[in-house]
């Protein structure tokens, strides 16, 4: 077996990678692996310099493996572990050499991420400054802004990589990729001024949400119906097509509660081998390296989900209760041509209850949200199980955008779910993108004849004339 592995942001040292290629290699005889350490081979790529895009890593990707020995003129099967950052960096890969209707067969057999970064990271939000002053992860470099971009909540680079990557069949193309994940906080990574460090529900970095591969996309708009008794006039958002929620092929999550982020005692990559934990995580990967069919697969995706729900209903020692759970949500407000309506152009409610009111949601439920004022997505960061407990199980989403009045404007719009079980969006230890599509309305007195017998006359003064045009 070929393994490869890929480092996460503004990584300087191969020491990254701590002891797991070599425990892979010499516990991997005893479950039938052939794992020779020398055909393991450690990734170095440049995320540190401000110029280097996703895409320059992805295309220096695909030279360094055909670069390897015996990888041409094609590139051989192989495996990869990857790590934070590593992980969209190969799925970003994948996409641009072997997509959906590629004709090219994939090379790529287990991808193994370690805390990936799928869907972003809260700590981006921080500025390279600011993350680079972090030294207990990253030694005092700054990342690269355009990786660092990449990976904040919400951004544009994520959206179509996730919704391009929705409908990827991998059992189909011969490959098995799976999620680990920790959400655990080392305390020596402590920084009582950033909260986003001692985050509940990630590991210090990345949240479990933002790592789990199984997420979805919700496509809502402005529909020709009115609200009955929402004063101002509201119209109701609908689901564009039939497939109300569209869900990504599962892929099978693992969460530890005894590992973090980053750090040789409870890093999840370096955790230092001979203690209880690295042996625990290697018997995980190469259980997963053993996949080889999809009944396989199916078969450890259920194991994993049954370790996942074990690991977040353990209490850990220091608390009395068992770990709860998350979810982000990614919105994304657009008019019916596509233009994205700009972040200080628009306000979200969340509603719940049967009358469809803020006021009826969960003392608690909100954890935290993010604009990116980039892509001018929001982000909300939700307590997933007390989401699962709004009272009968509605839950609506209240879009108030601006302008509201003049010659070119919006409605206020809502989305009741209406029979939508909650958990098609508020997914515990997921993300669920929602695009969200509004009207956008002109007045027929923005552009109007005259005849030309008639005294020519001043327009200045002209006021909307209360007719929108269809």
């Amino acid at each position: 077996m070929r393994l490869i592995f890929v480092h996460g942001w503004s990584v300087t040292h191969t020491s990254t990678y701590g002891d797991l290629p070599q425990s892979l290699a010499t516990a991997g005889k005893a479950v039938g692996l052939a794992i020779d350490i020398k055909h393991i081979y450690l990734g170095k790529y440049i995320s540190f310099h401000d110029e280097v895009s996703m895409d320059d890593i992805a295309r220096a990707l695909q030279r360094a493996l055909e670069d390897l020995p015996d990888n041409r003129p094609s590139i051989q099967p192989f495996s990869c572990i990857t790590h934070s950052t590593g992980g969209p960096v190969v799925r970003y890969w994948l996409d641009k050499y072997h997509s959906e209707n590629g004709a090219q067969p994939l090379p790529l057999k287990h991808l193994l991420m370690l805390a990936p970064a799928n869907h972003g990271s809260s700590l981006a939000a921080l500025g390279k400054q600011r993350v680079g002053r972090i030294k207990a992860w990253f030694s005092g470099v700054e990342p690269g802004q355009r990786v660092l971009d990449w990976l904040s909540l919400g951004s544009e680079g994520q959206w179509r990589l996730n919704q391009r990557s929705l409908n990827y069949n991998y059992l189909a193309k011969g490959c098995y990729p799976f999620v680990f994940i920790g959400q655990a906080i080392d305390s020596k990574f402590y920084d009582f001024l950033n909260s986003y460090l001692v985050e509940a529900g990630s590991d210090g970095v990345v949240r479990v949400a933002g790592a789990n591969m199984n997420y979805r996309f919700l496509a809502i708009q402005q529909s020709p119906q009115l609200i009955a008794k929402v004063k101002p006039k509201c119209y109701q958002l609908r689901p564009c097509d039939s497939q109300v929620v569209r869900v990504a092929q599962t892929v099978p999550l693992a969460v530890f509660s005894q590992f973090s982020h980053s750090g040789r005692k409870m890093g999840i990559m370096a955790n230092k081998a001979g203690t209880v934990e690295h042996q625990l995580l290697v018997e995980q990967l190469l259980a997963c390296l053993k996949v080889d069919s999809a009944n396989a697969y199916q078969q450890r995706a259920a194991e994993m989900q049954l370790f996942t729900k074990q690991q977040q209903t353990m209490a850990p020692a220091e608390k009395k209760q068992a770990m709860a759970r998350y979810c982000m949500l990614v919105i994304r407000v657009c008019d019916q041509h596509g233009e994205v309506i700009e972040h200080h152009d628009y306000d979200i409610l969340l509603l719940a209850g049967k009358a469809y009111k803020p006021n009826q949601l969960p003392k608690g439920f909100l954890v935290d949200k993010q604009m990116n004022t980039q892509s001018h997505c929001l982000v909300y960061y939700l307590d997933a199980d007390k989401m699962s407990q709004i009272k009968d199980g509605c839950f609506g989403i209240q879009v108030l955008a601006r302008p509201n009045k003049g010659f070119s404007f919006y409605h206020n719009a809502q989305f009741r779910s209406e029979g939508l079980a909650i958990e098609q969006v508020f997914a515990a230890n997921q993300t669920s993108y929602l695009d969200i599509r509004l009207h956008r309305e002109v007045d027929e007195n923005v552009f109007r004849f005259v005849a030309a017998d008639k005294p020519r006359a001043s327009f200045k003064g002209i006021k909307p004339s209360g007719n929108e045009l269809d």
